[in-house]
């Protein structure tokens, strides 16, 4: 078969011209829904990828002999990389086209899969799985834009509401397979699972994705520069980000290092395409109309999810130090009913104003996170069902009717600096959220520590009885009396410390309500998309 038959899905197409260029016409092929599941598979591994190591990292230390800092660092190679590549992507499908890149992408990332669990050191484990990540950096970035090229205007929701889907179901997923693969077989298969998964998705790029020829123009103009110093400046911010609560932020030499030096690169890229007479990223795009204010909202929605992703995890494993396994069987109730709700939201935003979907996620989101916060330490997995089951409704209708107003407000010519621009604030807002959030509940669990410590002083009654109480109980497993006494001492400070815990994430939930009322504001703000 020639590279034009379209029996293999490979019809040539032009590349999109450069922004500012006018509008091209999407990119058809003869197989696009075969395509559109092979990016939409690369989105499910990317996003499954950096989310699944993070319950598996206690069993990737200590296979690696990673010290507690090293093994801070491993997750953050991961993300780091996919951040590197995110803008670096777009350049390289504009210029050698999305299926070129991504069988490349993909070959690469499955290599690496296979090797990384043989890695016995911490340093070639992080550089390959540093790798990795920028390898699956381009996932995402042109999963989104192959979606609005390839399938017709009254299809591109059901793709949209597809990708949605498929990003919140593989981050609330995968605990539970992390779990299950550490329980039934071993560590590697966190990594050794992708082998097996993505080769299926470069059948389907090769099959469904067209064969577009190299901008050799594109090559030789040297317009990658100003993407190369944003991929550098936000990936050091985002380092800075995920490392800043543990190492006390501006106390720290490095977080100051990387927060200076990303934010001077980042400068240097904004001014680079501002003054070129041909920008790669189109600047004005981004910067005008709704679609600032849809930035902070996608900021805000994975700041709010935060409230299921980190906080419920965290309560498991502190207060009933339950498992991944068992922690993955409250956040499924995020993940199942999303397969009912994205086709029915895709047909809602085929005719009706995203706004009313979007508005009606987030309320359900804020209502979800007040419910949460009537936490106490006496909450197990099903406690959480009702609230969650409020949330995973609003989440879908949210996140959905989110990137379809992205989508409404894009131009062909644009399509590219989309996925880059959707990747770069899905990445940076989590890990900016994230950063917060860890933060915060740190400080508050300090301060409800203090608060109720004020009330346990030795000597006072109510003291005293608690601790003759525990004292009396764990008395037959002491050798004698001061063991006892010292054994009781140590139970109620575990006592108050967990009810300290529990009191921090009942704030967290609060304060992801109302930022959610924030949210709703921004939301009202919005102006009517243009009808494309």
């Amino acid at each position: 078969m020639t590279a034009s038959d379209p029996r293999n899905g490979d019809t040539a197409a032009p590349s999109p011209s450069p922004p500012g260029g006018g509008e091209t016409k999407p990119v058809l092929c003869t197989r696009p829904m075969i395509g559109i599941i092979g990016v939409l598979l690369g989105s499910i591994i990317s996003t499954l990828s950096g989310r699944i190591t993070s319950f598996g990292l206690a069993d990737i230390r200590g296979a690696i002999h990673a010290s507690v800092d090293e093994g801070a660092w491993i997750n953050t190679a991961f993300t780091v990389g996919q951040m590197m590549m995110g803008p670096m992507s777009i350049w390289f499908g504009a210029t050698f086209g999305p299926r070129r890149v991504l069988l490349i992408s993909a070959t690469v990332f499955t290599l690496l899969s296979v090797i990384v669990p043989f890695c016995t050191t911490v340093p070639a484990f992080m550089l390959l799985y540093f790798l990795g990540g920028l390898a699956s950096g381009t996932f995402i970035p042109l999963t989104i834009s192959f979606v609005l090229r390839n399938l017709p205007a009254q299809f591109a929701v059901y793709g949209v509401a597809a990708y949605a889907m498929n990003s919140e179901l593989s981050q609330n997923i995968s605990a539970s397979i992390e779990g299950w693969l550490t329980e039934h077989w071993s560590w590697h298969w966190i990594f050794w699972q992708n082998a097996f998964i993505t080769p299926l998705m470069m059948l389907c790029v090769w099959f469904g994705i067209p064969r577009e020829p190299i901008n050799y123009e594109r090559l030789r103009s040297g317009s990658w520069s100003g993407l190369l110093f944003a991929s550098v400046g936000f990936s050091m911010i985002y380092a800075a980000l995920d490392q800043g609560n543990r190492l006390d932020w501006l106390n720290s030499g490095l977080v100051v290092g990387l927060l200076f030096g990303g934010t001077l690169l980042v400068l240097i890229f904004v001014a680079n395409e501002l003054l070129s007479p041909n920008p790669f990223i189109n600047l004005h795009y981004i910067s005008t109309g709704n679609m600032p204010l849809l930035a902070v909202i996608l900021i805000m929605f994975r700041f709010a999810v935060l409230s299921t992703a980190l906080i419920i995890p965290q309560y498991m494993t502190t207060i009933h130090n339950f498992r991944s396994l068992e922690t993955g069987q409250v956040l499924l109730w995020i993940a199942l009913p999303q397969f009912i709700l994205a086709p029915l939201i895709g047909k809602w935003l085929q005719h009706g104003d995203a706004r009313i979907p979007l508005a009606t996620g987030f309320a359900l989101i804020g209502v979800a996170c007040f419910m949460a916060s009537m936490l106490t330490a006496d909450w197990a997995s099903g406690d959480f069902l009702p609230s969650q089951i409020v949330q995973a409704v609003g989440q879908s209708f949210g996140f959905t009717a989110l990137v379809w107003l992205f989508a409404k407000h894009i131009r062909l010519s644009d399509v590219f600096t989309f996925g880059a621009f959707v990747q770069t604030m899905r990445l940076f807002g989590g890990e900016l959220g994230l950063a917060f959030m860890q933060t915060f509940l740190r400080v508050r669990e300090q301060v409800h520590s203090h608060l109720i410590g004020l009330h346990v002083e030795a000597g006072e009654r109510l003291t005293d009885s608690r601790l003759a109480d525990l004292s009396a109980m764990v008395a037959a497993n002491s050798v004698d009396q001061t063991e006892a006494s010292a054994r009781a001492t140590g139970l109620l400070a575990r006592a108050v410390q967990q009810q300290a815990y529990v009191l921090s994430y009942v704030d967290g939930f609060i304060i992801v309500g109302i930022s959610i009322i924030g949210c709703l504001v921004l939301i009202a703000l919005l102006r009517d998309p243009p009808q494309r």
